[in-house]
């Protein structure tokens, strides 16, 4: 489980592989880390398979399914990944309950800036967007965002200076392909309303 909390922009050492991917990451949060753990690499839950410590290198296996659903895929070595490592229970959560199970892949529609922020629009699927409601959370490329307005096929979110300057957003421009997380709470309780809403109807 992670916040959406972005605690450090890394970079891609090394990607080997095809259909499954080990992609190798160089980061400086690794001092509590071990084999086993879990770490958000641009919003997807990913296991700690080898660790050096002392080169400050992590590796992590992604399978078919993960590339599908994500834009792991894409990155090579030199590419910037938001990184957050997960939550302890006695942690403290600023954003919002984050899974790591990307639902799918957006784009950015348009980029328009307002003052020292981005105001995006980013285009996604319909089974995202379903989920999304005005003033929600959506977690973008492992980000906690909250929604702006929801669209017919996309939804406005304005990222702050901070987060431009402390994640991955600054490198993004239009056509920038993203992982979107709609909030769990959010998708539990569609899901319940509509089994609801079924079984008065029948």
């Amino acid at each position: 489980m992670f916040s959406g909390i972005v605690q450090e922009v890394a970079t891609v050492d090394s990607v080997l592989g095809s259909d499954l991917i080990t992609l190798v990451i160089r980061s400086e949060q690794l001092a509590s880390c071990k084999i086993g753990d879990s770490i958000a690499i641009n919003g997807v839950c990913l296991t700690v398979v080898t660790l050096d410590k002392v080169k400050g290198l992590v590796s992590f296996e992604a399978v078919p399914e993960t590339l599908r659903k994500t834009t792991l895929g894409q990155l090579v070595a030199g590419s910037h990944v938001n990184l957050e490592l997960s939550l302890r229970l006695n942690d403290f959560i600023g954003g919002h309950m984050v899974q790591g199970h990307v639902d799918g892949v957006g784009e950015v529609k348009s980029i328009t800036h307002e003052a020292e922020a981005w105001l995006v629009a980013i285009s996604a699927p319909l089974e995202i967007l379903r989920y999304l409601v005005n003033k929600g959370f959506i977690t973008i490329d492992g980000m906690s965002i909250t929604v702006i307005e929801v669209k017919g096929d996309y939804f406005t979110v304005t990222f702050i200076p901070h987060t431009i300057d402390a994640t991955i957003v600054k490198n993004y421009q239009v056509g920038t392909k993203v992982n979107l997380e709609a909030d769990p709470i959010g998708k539990h309780i569609h899901h319940y309303m509509e089994k609801i809403q079924y079984v008065s109807k029948n």
